[in-house]
């Protein structure tokens, strides 16, 4: 995927395995994800999340949503969505890859990977964790 534009910038590091970049608030120390922006940020550290968590929820995207926010491709084609809790510091929003709906199920251990999501474009995913 290498020359492929990222949805958004800041959301992951530039490793080999690549990590989410989440924020520690300066004060009460609780992560969030993404890293706040904006006036927001001046309040947050950054930190690389986790790799590794377990399936928190799930359901499967079976239409297209509203443009904007909505950037796919046109030509829609359903995906599964989640929340993955990361061991510690946050539950995360994501698409789930590598899996079919009757595949997943609460608390199964799952792991970052990015993927293409129209053409050109990633974004991150998690998906089991082998």
């Amino acid at each position: 995927m290498s020359g492929a534009l990222p949805v958004a910038e800041g959301l992951w590091t530039d490793e080999a395995e690549p990590r989410l970049i989440g924020g520690r608030h300066a004060q009460t120390g609780e992560i969030v994800f993404p890293m706040p922006g904006g006036d927001a940020a001046q309040h947050y550290v950054p930190v690389p999340l986790s790799r590794t968590g377990t399936l928190w929820s799930w359901t499967s995207q079976d239409f297209r949503p509203k443009s904007p926010p909505y950037a796919g491709p046109e030509d829609f084609v359903p995906f599964l969505l989640g929340y993955v809790e990361l061991p510690g510091e946050v539950i995360v929003e994501t698409r789930i890859e590598g899996a079919a709906l009757s595949d997943l199920s609460l608390g199964m251990p799952m792991e970052l990977v990015l993927t293409e999501f129209a053409p050109g474009r990633t974004t991150f995913a998690f998906r089991p964790s082998a």
